[in-house]
């Protein structure tokens, strides 16, 4: 959305937006750059993101979708997309929380039956009773001990994250270099730098990324000019108007399939974030028949995970030792799956 990355708006009002508006933009931008690149409409055009953009992905690809049947031009040539450890919007994105975490060992027997006796129809990010809410809350201290991205990986604190994810080790760091001068980046003065994490952590890149960014050659590269946006910041949380107003994607996921647009929906089988078992239950709940049933998909002679087909063209699978997000983690076997699916292989 506008304020990401080096993205900006002279006016206030350009950054009150949401995941509709910025669908809308995106559709938009589609539009437009086919209209000015006509030669590419031929092409096969497949849409994809990761986690949230699981939400704005299937939006688009029923709006892309809406403008083909009505043959509004230009005609774009959509084929499909694909979804990565994709957030849906529904109650099941927390409550697989609580089931993979259990079928993991991070929580034991007891409290796992506890959340599942006091939290039925309970918003587990808001819950209502008091059973509930404490049982929630010594699930998420416990969950908060490992990292939740890549279970097995160390706890690092995640550079810039989203709402909701920030630990109390996290949060203290946080509050440590905020506190600090700002820093030097060849010649200027950036003053939201992140933690310095330890340099074998995964989200060292990330904090180098920061410096990056923001060093004078980098932006003069990217030709970003002076007095537009003075720090970028990797990602923001809670400082911009951001409206989460889809609601649930699923019905655009049942609505694009079921007009014959084809589906790849992949998870890292190690997030904690977007656990794969609640993505099994919402693609599952489509109520689509199986045509290729559970089995492991291989890479160099090993399994990279496991896979199942449906009738809507829909294919899910997971993806071994992934975490979120799987190509962040496994980019050599997400690359294969991705390959073999975009080439209408089984994978």
């Amino acid at each position: 959305p506008v304020g990401a990355g080096f993205s900006f708006s002279r006016r206030p009002q350009g950054y009150d937006v949401g995941e509709v508006s910025t669908s809308l933009q995106l559709h938009e931008l589609l539009i437009k750059w086919f209209t000015d690149h006509p030669k590419f409409l031929t092409n096969p055009l497949y849409l994809g993101g990761d986690s949230l953009a699981g939400h704005l992905v299937p939006f688009i690809a029923q709006k892309i979708s809406e403008g083909i049947e009505a043959g509004r031009s230009p005609i774009l040539n959509l084929k499909g997309y694909l979804v990565g450890n994709p957030a849906t919007g529904e109650i099941i994105d927390e409550s697989s929380k609580v089931s993979y975490a259990h079928g993991v060992g991070i929580i034991p027997d007891q409290l796992y039956e506890t959340i599942l006796e006091h939290c039925q129809g309970e918003d587990y990010r808001k819950p209502t009773n008091t059973p509930c809410a404490q049982a929630l809350g010594t699930f998420n201290n416990l969950r908060s001990e490992v990292m939740t991205a890549q279970i097995l990986l160390d706890d690092c604190y995640l550079v810039s994250p989203g709402p909701g994810t920030q630990t109390d080790k996290s949060a203290s760091a946080s509050r440590k270099i905020l506190s600090e001068e700002a820093v030097i980046v060849r010649g200027r003065r950036v003053k939201h730098p992140p933690p310095r994490v330890p340099l074998g952590c995964y989200s060292y890149t990330a904090y180098l990324s920061y410096f990056w960014a923001n060093d004078v050659l980098t932006r003069d590269a990217l030709g970003i000019k002076d007095g537009t946006v003075d720090e970028w910041v990797r990602c923001h949380s809670g400082d911009l108007p951001y409206a989460v107003d889809i609601g649930s994607s699923i019905k655009y996921h049942r609505n694009v399939t079921a007009n014959g647009y084809r589906a790849l929906v992949y998870s890292g089988d190690h997030d904690a974030i977007v656990p794969h078992l609640g993505t099994q239950a919402w693609v599952r709940s489509l109520g689509f028949p199986v045509v290729d049933d559970w089995r492991a998909w291989h890479l160099d002679g090993q399994s990279a995970g496991f896979t199942i087909a449906y009738s809507n063209n829909m294919t899910f699978a997971t993806v071994k030792g992934a975490g979120h997000t799987a190509p962040q983690y496994e980019p050599e076997r997400c690359y294969a799956m991705f390959s073999r699916w975009v080439l209408h292989q089984p994978l």
